[in-house]
């Protein structure tokens, strides 16, 4: 069965991208091969996809050589486009309807798996911390993100975009911002640059009461830049907690590596 071209798909199924589910459609064949490239060697692997649209990275990888694809689409009228695509797909894709935000992807989909996903603008950032949290489960993530995002998950410590994601993400993962993509790239073309960032898993994993204390140790650390961490760290112990981990009460978060915070919460 050939498949009909994506912006065709648009239109059958009235897939006009809406703002509040924060859409924007990538139709280029060659821009999503060269992602789903950099999401490795599928072979063998489960691919999880959050946010799909009409298909348009699905198709890409289902040209790999991933064992099978599970999409996450929230929009019923892009799980009806997902379901004509899954006729083609020789049982290698499944489609869930479903807020990703609620899933438990690690318990849904075998292992190895890896994330590949162009993530809805509006909720990427709660679902990157999320599957942070469970770092270990993945292989691999390949995300796009707003370049602001992306360079923010990925920036150097004592840069204006370093802080909360920072920490969190490089803790457990080392990053890459392997992509950058200009609105055009899109349907509709969003006002700001796009980028797709690689994400892959550090061999040692904090257990996840260590990851909950890191949330709440960078969310008061980068919760006013302003301040000398003596007192954005106050609730936490202030002074006292910042002599236990020799870092000096003056700094302030922006200074710190992210090895220096993983004393720090540590000692917390």
């Amino acid at each position: 069965m050939m498949l009909p071209a994506l912006r065709e798909t648009i239109a059958r199924h009235g897939l006009n991208a809406r703002r509040a589910l924060g859409q924007h459609f990538l139709l280029d064949a060659n821009l999503l091969d060269r992602i789903a490239r950099l999401a490795g060697d599928l072979a063998g692997c489960h691919v999880i996809e959050v946010g799909p649209g009409p298909g348009g990275l699905t198709r890409a990888l289902l040209r790999t050589l991933a064992l099978d694809v599970t999409a996450i689409e929230i929009d019923p009228r892009a799980v009806a486009a997902m379901h004509e695509l899954a006729a083609t797909a020789d049982g290698r894709l499944r489609i869930i309807e479903a807020d990703a935000l609620k899933l438990d992807l690690p318990a849904m989909v075998p292992g190895p798996r890896k994330i590949v996903a162009n993530l809805p603008y509006n909720a990427a950032t709660p679902m990157l911390v999320a599957w942070l949290r469970q770092a270990a489960s993945f292989e691999q993530m390949t995300l796009m993100f707003q370049l602001e995002v992306a360079a923010r998950i990925c920036a150097a410590p004592d840069t204006p975009e370093y802080g909360r994601l920072s920490v969190l993400a490089q803790w457990v993962c080392t990053t890459d911002l392997a992509l950058r993509l200009p609105p055009a790239a899109f349907v509709p073309p969003p006002k700001v640059f796009s980028a797709v960032v690689v994400l892959h898993p550090r061999p040692e994993q904090p257990p996840p009461p260590l990851f909950l204390a890191m949330e709440r140790l960078t969310a008061a650390a980068f919760g006013q830049r302003r301040k000398m961490l003596r007192g954005a760290l106050k609730p936490l112990g202030g002074e006292a907690l910042l002599a236990r981990a020799e870092i000096a009460p003056e700094r302030r978060a922006e200074t710190l590596t992210v090895a220096e915070f993983d004393r720090l919460v540590r000692v917390l």
